[in-house]
């Protein structure tokens, strides 16, 4: 899979195509955003006054909102009423910012989005305790009604935030190990990133009681973005652009993780993976990369065949998530949402 030839664009309408991609899901997320951010802002009152301050921190800085828009959409693409599906949405995205805070603290990252993150401007404590109380919420949110759905969609949440925080332990453990192999970098990318976008179309399907078929497509069609969606972060995660990206450039080779760009090169014949392999190391050390050992790293990433094979990994996954909604009857204009946004977050610069 990974080394399949990568979509090329050649349409001589691509520009505008990917323009109207980009105000389509605007309004989606947008749209999203402005139902979804009172009633988050509403359920976290309930937080004791030591919490308040630094969640409120962190939730001001934004976000897209993905998650919560592909429960919703989820939720109308199996021809229901997204009303039904906004206590989902909402948990979702509150355990989506649990890990982002704890992410945050993990990685020692002081900016996100822009902005100081909630350990650095408030301290370990309030982070780690902040994101705990938010990813409570969350099942307290699906739970205050305990009907057969909410039940089904709080388990099936609980279910996702242990494959996700697996997939983090493992992305952890990962750093210290010479070499990993591809498979096993996407099996953990599976639970780190997939687990919860995979949940967030079943959460829409379950709330509003789709058939069984229905959850099981709407579920593939979640996994195999969530792996895409992946990929590209591990992309922008080497070569994006701090101005757009909110982080150093080459901040997970700084950091030593052992992303699927990396597990793709340290694998591949034709790179140089010892001296790879030795630079990767060497991030360890007190005086840490300099500039040029980073450039080199980034450079022998890419000659290793890091850069076409995640980008080829993405795109398969892109590909395999749209023919999964091709099985089931399922609203035609939700569905083109979906697709809309599935597309727009593999082309993604942020």
């Amino acid at each position: 899979m990974v080394n399949a030839p990568a979509l090329e664009v050649t349409e001589p309408d691509a520009p505008a195509r990917s323009a109207r991609r980009s105000d389509a899901v605007s309004a989606v997320l947008s749209r999203t955003a402005a139902r979804i951010g009172p009633a988050i802002d509403h359920e976290v009152e309930v937080l004791g006054t030591g919490l308040r301050a630094p969640v409120a921190h962190h939730l001001a800085g934004g976000g897209k909102r993905i998650r919560a828009a592909l429960v919703l959409l989820a939720a109308r693409a199996a021809l229901g009423d997204e009303r039904d599906a906004m206590t989902g949405a909402v948990a979702i995205e509150l355990v989506h910012n649990f890990s982002l805070l704890h992410d945050d603290l993990i990685d020692g990252d002081r900016q996100r989005r822009h902005r100081s993150t909630v350990w650095a401007e408030f301290g370990v404590g309030p982070a780690v305790v902040g994101g705990d109380a938010l990813a409570t919420l969350a099942l307290q949110v699906l739970l205050a009604e305990p009907t057969p759905r909410r039940v089904r969609a709080a388990g099936t949440l609980a279910e996702a935030t242990l494959a996700m925080i697996a997939g983090q332990a493992d992305d952890m453990a990962f750093e210290t190990r010479p070499s990993v192999s591809v498979g096993e970098c996407l099996a953990m990318e599976a639970g780190k990133t997939g687990a919860l976008i995979e949940c967030a179309m079943a959460l829409g399907a379950i709330l509003v009681g789709a058939p069984e078929p229905v959850i099981e497509a709407l579920k593939e069609f979640g996994a195999c973005l969530g792996t895409a969606f992946q990929a590209v972060d591990d992309l922008l995660g080497i070569w994006g652009d701090p101005a757009v990206t909110g982080k150093p450039i080459g901040s997970d080779l700084l950091a030593g993780k052992k992303t699927l760009p990396v597990a793709i090169a340290l694998a591949g014949p034709g790179g140089r993976p010892d001296e790879l392999r030795d630079l990767l190391d060497r991030r360890r050390s007190p005086a840490g990369l300099s500039k040029s050992e980073l450039e080199r790293a980034a450079w022998l990433v890419d000659a290793g065949g890091g850069r076409r094979g995640a980008s080829d990994t993405a795109t398969n996954f892109l590909r395999q998530a749209e023919s999964a909604l091709d099985r089931v009857p399922l609203d035609d204009t939700a569905t083109a949402e979906l697709l809309e946004v599935a597309r727009f977050v593999t082309e993604r610069t942020w």
